[in-house]
């Protein structure tokens, strides 16, 4: 669905008359009128000048901009996009601030009497910046937000304000994630379907809706372009695993068969490509060992490729019974993987992977995943961390769901974070704010990573997995 939706604030610097009137509603349109009475109510530059708008909202899409009197050639301006107010004010480049995957820095000319539309990212903030001598009348403008509507199986009605609003906001996340037909991860940057980060947004989008044919979409089409040989998405292993997973616990959440029956000779494909990596003693040898980006330079990662591997050998055998299709490779294949133990050393993420693998946790691994509350959640796995700790302390669960989301929302989130590290909260701006008396930049001063700085995305579909967690324990 295509929103409209106007301004809630706007700084102004220079030559700018009457800039509230890009505040009032208006008739979204052009409009032929030059007399006074019309131009009055008008924002009028008239010079150097620049307007900060905030939506008050993270948007995905551009903004609309309709113009009265001005130049017939037009007038040029720079446009710039935020999801915080330091990167809509930040030069390409600083603190990591990009043009990556969707352009958030560029120029403009704006003619007199245009009703046009500029930008398709992910952004809360607009910067318009208007060079000396300039003279434009500016009608409006507002955004055109584009976000999944659906009808909703599941919203959280429980009297607690905080989880209310936590879930609000990671709705919100995965609505404007998959707002274009597939899911994609993020809004501003990896505007990708990344089937390794797809399971909590799976997650999401069937607890909220059921069937969802944004996720089907992106499903077919990776099995359709990867070539043969390849692993999903061309990059990890794991990534292949994660695409059985998904098809196998979706078809267990819809029951959705003839979309299953599809994805059948593909599963097997990838666990044949999954056996030739595993050796009899059950010894691993792929390629690359990813989980997520805080445990990709622990030894913990293999570890977790393991865990995730047994899922997906699992999963399989789970799919491939229920269609009465053959099941000894991936039987063949558990029972490899299975001949070596999953030890965990320190990393809380790869301590719920074994969980879900099925294995029995240790009094050293519960341990783990309980010390120093939300230290070490990454946002990605954050379900498989509050799932696994609810699994024998619930209350204590839900209490560092709120720790570290709630810290999340106390920094200005609208939508939820790729990465957020419960420290980064200590002496911060919001991200309305720009950082003063000594605070450090919320946005611009972390991440990690590919995610540095600026870059670092604060819509990302795959910490809307939360919204399971609080339907199955809240």
């Amino acid at each position: 669905m295509e929103q409209i939706i106007k301004a809630k604030k706007i700084e102004v610097f220079g030559n700018v008359k009457n800039p509230d009137g890009i505040l009032k509603n208006r008739v979204f349109t052009t409009i032929l009128r030059f007399d006074e009475e019309w131009k009055s109510g008008l924002t009028e530059i008239c010079g150097k000048a620049s307007i900060v708008i905030d939506f008050g909202k993270e948007m995905n899409g551009g903004i609309k901009i309709i113009t009265g009197q001005g130049d017939k050639l037009g007038v040029p301006a720079r446009v710039r996009f935020g999801e915080s107010k330091s990167e809509v004010n930040a030069e390409t480049g600083y603190k990591n601030a990009t043009n990556d995957h969707s352009p958030r820095d560029f120029y403009i000319r704006l003619p007199e009497l245009a009703h046009l539309d500029f930008g398709e990212t992910g952004f809360r903030f607009v910067r318009l910046d208007f060079n000396e001598g300039s003279k434009l009348f500016i009608q409006d403008i507002c955004c055109v937000n584009r976000i999944l509507s659906k009808k909703s199986i599941y919203r959280y009605n429980g009297n607690d304000a905080l989880i209310k609003k936590i879930f609000s906001v990671a709705k919100r996340t995965i609505d404007l994630c998959a707002a274009n037909g597939y899911v994609v991860d993020g809004i501003k940057r990896d505007r990708l379907v990344w089937v390794g980060d797809m399971h909590p947004e799976m997650l999401a989008l069937t607890t909220l809706y059921g069937r969802s044919a944004e996720l089907e979409n992106s499903l077919d089409f990776i099995r359709r372009i990867t070539p043969k040989g390849s692993w999903v998405n061309g990059i990890f292993s794991s990534y292949s695993m994660w695409w059985i997973i998904i098809v196998a616990d979706y078809y267990k959440a819809i029951g959705c068969a003839e979309f299953t029956k599809k994805q059948l000779g593909y599963v097997q494909t990838i666990i044949g490509q999954l056996n030739d990596c595993v050796k009899e003693n059950g010894d691993m040898d792929y390629p690359y060992y990813f989980v997520d980006w805080q445990t990709s330079e622990s030894d913990d990662k293999y570890a977790g490729v393991r865990a995730v591997n047994i899922m997906a050998a699992k999963k399989a055998i789970y799919l491939l019974n229920e269609f009465g299709e053959p099941t000894d490779n991936a039987q063949i294949l558990l029972e490899k993987l299975k001949k070596q133990p999953i030890i965990v050393k320190d990393k809380k993420q790869v301590v719920a992977l074994k969980y879900f693998a099925g294995e029995t946790l240790t009094k050293n691994d519960k341990k783990l995943l309980t010390e120093g509350g939300a230290k070490g959640l990454s946002t990605f796995m954050s379900y498989y961390v509050l799932k696994t700790i609810a699994s024998f302390d619930n209350e204590k669960a839900i209490g560092i769901m709120k720790e570290y989301y709630g810290a999340m929302i106390e920094k200005g989130a609208t939508t939820f974070w790729e990465d957020f590290n419960i420290d980064w909260a200590d002496n911060s701006c919001k991200i309305d704010e720009l950082p003063e008396n000594g605070q450090k930049d919320i946005h611009g001063d972390f991440g990690d990573y590919c995610y540095q700085g600026l870059r670092h995305s604060l819509c990302h579909g795959w910490s809307s997995g939360v919204i399971a967690f609080i339907k199955e324990n809240c």
